[in-house]
């Protein structure tokens, strides 16, 4: 499964989860800021902007209970007739801390997760610890909650050079945010910029991630 080392996964069993779509209620802090002159080495490949986003999550209901969970994109896939008029994140890293979240990711999106650690809140200062590498983040709000109705867009390398696509849709309310980041590992260093980005704060909001679509070609 495509992935950066600090989710790679020796383990193959987990706990079962039911398939998509997975509606869930959450909370979250994003982020983003321009890629790394070596973050394209982690991306995937082919048309992309140079743009890392990222996020830190908190599913307070879901289909395998409530979770935590960190994941980002090195730099984003560009529009294209395979991709759709929007840009979409390919993620090579993404932990949580429930096991059943585990195997939904790889079995349902071909999303690599892998068990991490969480402490603090996801909208305030949060750490998430894994097997050799940390990320801890600070959010700070500011200026009027607002309404917020959109989508995220995911394709994941598969093998035999298809992608795996698939859309989570959200609605709820958020405020912008300064979020301090730093961020440790074997090669979130090299792409997850340390300091200060613009993001926002999702206050609430209620998601549904639809199941994955396979195109090759």
């Amino acid at each position: 499964m495509w992935s950066v080392r600090e989710s790679e996964q020796m383990r193959d069993e987990w706990p079962t989860s039911p398939p998509p779509p997975w509606p869930a209620t959450v909370r979250a802090t994003l982020w983003w800021h321009r890629a790394t002159p070596g973050a394209g080495l982690f991306g995937p490949g082919g048309r992309v902007l140079p743009v890392t986003l990222a996020m830190m999550v908190d599913y307070l209901e879901s289909p395998v209970g409530p979770y935590r969970e960190i994941l980002a994109s090195p730099v984003l896939r560009a529009p294209s007739r395979r991709i759709g008029v929007l840009p979409a994140m390919a993620v090579p890293f993404i932990a949580v801390d429930s096991e059943p979240s585990v195997h939904g990711g790889r079995e349902h999106w071909h999303l690599p997760k892998v068990l991490a650690d969480f402490d603090g809140d996801v909208t305030d200062t949060v750490t998430a610890v894994g097997d050799g590498w940390r990320i801890r983040t600070t959010a700070r709000p500011f200026g009027p909650s607002l309404p917020i109705l959109g989508a995220l867009g995911f394709a994941q390398p598969v093998p035999d050079g298809g992608l795996a696509g698939a859309r989570a849709r959200l609605r709820g309310r958020f405020r912008a945010a300064r979020v301090t980041v730093n961020a440790t590992g074997p090669t979130l260093g090299h792409w997850m910029k340390p300091g200060t980005h613009p993001g926002i704060v999702i206050e609430s909001g209620a998601m549904s991630t639809g199941p994955a679509r396979i195109t090759r070609g």
